[in-house]
């Protein structure tokens, strides 16, 4: 409420003032209301960034004002008339459009690098992989994800990249990853962050390594040469896919439960079925049993690279 009174104020007030003051004329007005546009417009420009980003802008208009004093400096000590009369008429002109350029230039710069001023683990990078898998959005959603997610300027073009390939597949894979980028900007509980910094490597998992290493961040990623990269320099990884494999639901020998049998396995009278999470659980003696509920008790379990598998044996009545 207090803004939305300075805000009316500004804009009633200030025709109000120079009407009364400077000149009772319609130009007078017109500027005065002009002036309360200007007022309103900082006031929300200012409310509107950061403590970091307006000092990054003070000293990026400071820099543009220096600049203006070393260009007065080399003026003052010319000898051509014509350049010191033109300068004499428009340097006020110059003072302000250096010193305003370089307070906007800086603040714009200040968006790439807020969040990103101290470096450490809760800086999280997501690369190419875990932006087209799409479930790190339910990650920073439930709160599991937390910290600022960085996304890289070059996994961006990669995306634009593959999502302009005439490839079926690869078109898809790269729109569903903006998407994922859009729905990621869109989330007020996690801030993500866009990073145009140009991290060493030739490989996009070097890339990523080294700009984990600059920002002692983490790398979001479900890629496996990410991980093996990653692992020699000791740069922590959140692997999606290690996460989804520990939440698995624990199934232990002995356990008995109902399972719908959808396809004949591999062997003479198996049955394959799978559990919520998509775990393939092979039913000795489930041939007969496909299309149809079977209570099941689990004898062994199989863990591998792939994944885990589980071994029933239709229970008997």
């Amino acid at each position: 409420m207090p803004l939305w009174i300075f805000r009316v104020s500004a804009l009633i007030g200030c025709p109000f003032l120079m009407y009364a003051f400077i000149a009772q004329d319609a130009h007078s007005v017109f500027m005065g209301f002009l002036c309360g546009v200007i007022l309103v417009m900082a006031e929300y420009f200012l409310s509107s960034i950061r403590f970091l980003s307006a000092m990054i802008g003070i000293f990026g208009a400071l820099v543009g004002y220096m600049l203006y004093i070393l260009m007065d400096y080399t003026v003052a000590h010319m000898t051509v008339p014509d350049i010191i009369e033109y300068w004499k008429q428009y340097h006020i002109i110059f003072a302000a459009v250096l010193t305003v350029m370089g307070g906007f230039l800086s603040i714009i710069r200040a968006t790439e690098l807020e969040g990103l001023a101290k470096k450490g683990r809760h800086i999280k990078i997501a690369d190419m992989s875990a932006l087209i898998d799409g479930r790190i959005v339910d990650l920073c959603e439930t709160g599991f994800l937390g910290g600022t997610i960085v996304i890289p300027q070059f996994i961006l073009e990669k995306l634009n990249s593959v999502a302009a390939s005439k490839d079926p597949l690869q078109k898809a894979k790269g729109r569903r990853g903006l998407d994922i980028v859009t729905r990621l900007k869109e989330l007020k509980s996690v801030p993500v962050k866009i990073t145009s910094k140009a991290p060493e490597g030739e490989t996009t998992p070097e890339k990523l390594v080294s700009l984990a290493g600059y920002f002692k961040g983490e790398i979001v990623t479900i890629d496996f040469n990410v991980n093996k990269e990653a692992a020699i320099d000791n740069i922590p990884v959140l692997n999606i896919c290690d996460l989804t494999t520990a939440l698995k639901p624990v199934v232990l020998p002995g356990e008995n439960m109902s399972l719908f049998v959808m396809k004949e396995g591999k062997e003479k009278e198996q049955g394959i079925a799978y559990l919520d999470d998509g775990t393939m659980v092979v039913v000795e003696d489930g041939r007969k049993w496909i299309g149809k509920r079977a209570e099941v008790a689990v004898y062994s379990i199989l863990q591998t690279s792939a994944g885990r598998m589980i071994f029933a044996k239709i229970k008997q009545d």
